[in-house]
């Protein structure tokens, strides 16, 4: 089998203009997004109109992280310590972590085979737990059928809060993610659509919302120095009663950022005609699974999932699984699994996350026994992904199989 020579972690280089722009913020040593006194236009308040006119939302606030972001949405919306915040099972740490920081205690929901939450299981986990927020994340970029969603939590009276670390470019059937929940929550961490090294942008049309946001991320009563936010009077009802907690994006992060945003489509079509490729060339073996998208559903995959299923159809044997990842691992292929028994990198599952109560999801579990997951850079070729197949099949079939 082939060694294939791709850092799957590789990055394009920060456009031109961000990096004319980071240097000269480096030279007047103006990092800060802020300015007390002759302050300027901010790189950071610019992020936050042209991502607010992006996604076509009314606010934009600008956090240091996603989880930071995630975190102040659920605070914003009034989750009260110890409150239940239902979020799906199939997601990254940062998520419940997210629900954690707000003070909140996460209540899991399992997955469907395809990767997205399982509504039916949604109904019965609002209904055992009492809770009224949803943090819907967009795991890996598959976005539900947001019209079926809808109906459901409008039912329990749901209030959605979008993680869309995962979906920036993306939609269903013409509108933005972010934009379907009370706030959505973007990321531009390195290995996300847009790189800032770490950042976060939170999006909303809600007025207090976004008030409580920009206080949160930590403005002072510097508020009027935003970008995306709501009118002075609107701050004043909550800067007294809402604290500080010092989650502010930096100029440096904003400044490199904001030229990425117009190369956003050209990267989005990159991506969709990789995975385009490797899911028809993966999806020729009968072990692999490819997820069903809905006809709705307007993707922007940075990566592919796809799941591997053992002989009788079930989940794989995990010594098996974890020996072919190895091989293809040799072989320059980083294939992650959600079917470890421990965290590896930054792949865990719900189970793994001992703080929350401990939950038991089987059809979740089973999901997640065979589910793989590989980063698409943008520099991979379809050489490159000829090869990326090649070599999965052949690490299975190079891998003795475990029992049936």
């Amino acid at each position: 089998m082939p060694r294939i020579d791709l850092d799957f972690t590789d990055q394009p280089s920060i456009p031109d203009a961000g990096i004319r722009r980071a240097n000269e913020l480096m030279a007047s040593g103006r990092l800060f997004r802020y300015g007390e006194t002759g302050a300027r236009e901010s790189d950071v308040a610019g992020l936050e109109a042209e991502f607010a006119d992006l996604v076509g939302r009314r606010y934009c606030v600008a956090f240091n992280s996603c989880g930071a972001s995630l975190a102040a949405a659920l605070m914003a919306v009034g989750v009260e310590p110890g409150e239940p915040v239902l979020m799906n099972a199939f997601t990254l740490a940062p998520v419940p972590g997210a629900v954690v920081h707000a003070g909140g205690t996460p209540v899991f929901v399992g997955t469907t085979p395809d990767y997205r939450i399982d509504l039916d299981d949604l109904a019965a986990a609002a209904e055992r737990s009492g809770s009224r927020v949803l943090l819907l994340s967009h795991m890996r970029g598959h976005v539900p059928d947001m019209d079926a969603l809808g109906e459901v939590t409008d039912a329990l009276g749901l209030v959605v809060v979008e993680d869309c670390a995962h979906t920036m470019g993306a939609g269903w059937k013409g509108r933005p993610t972010g934009t379907f929940g009370m706030a959505g929550c973007f990321s531009t961490q390195t290995f996300k659509h847009v790189n800032s090294g770490e950042g976060g942008l939170l999006v909303t049309d809600d007025e207090d919302v976004a008030a409580r946001a920009v206080l949160l991320s930590g403005s002072y009563m510097l508020y009027a120095q935003h970008g995306a936010a709501p009118e002075a009077e609107v701050l004043e009802r909550h800067r007294l009663t809402t604290p500080n907690l010092s989650m502010r994006m930096s100029a440096l992060a904003a400044a490199v950022a904001r030229p990425q945003l117009v190369e956003l489509p050209a990267r989005v079509a990159v991506w969709s005609a990789r995975y385009r490729a490797l899911a028809a060339l993966l999806a020729a073996d009968p072990r692999v699974r490819i997820p069903n998208r809905p006809a709705g559903e307007e993707a922007a995959p940075s990566s592919i999932q796809f799941s591997v299923t053992g002989s009788d159809g079930g989940p794989p044997d995990q010594a098996w699984m974890g020996a072919w990842l190895d091989v293809a691992e040799a072989h320059g292929v980083h294939v992650k699994w959600f079917g470890r028994a421990e965290p590896v990198g930054f792949t865990s599952r719900y189970d793994h996350w001992r703080y929350a109560d401990e939950q038991v999801l089987h059809a979740t579990s089973a999901v997640l026994a065979g589910l793989c997951d590989l980063r698409i850079p943008l520099s991979m070729t379809d050489a490159h992904c000829r090869d990326v197949a090649t070599v999965i099949r052949a690490a299975m079939d190079a891998t003795p199989p475990g029992p049936a």
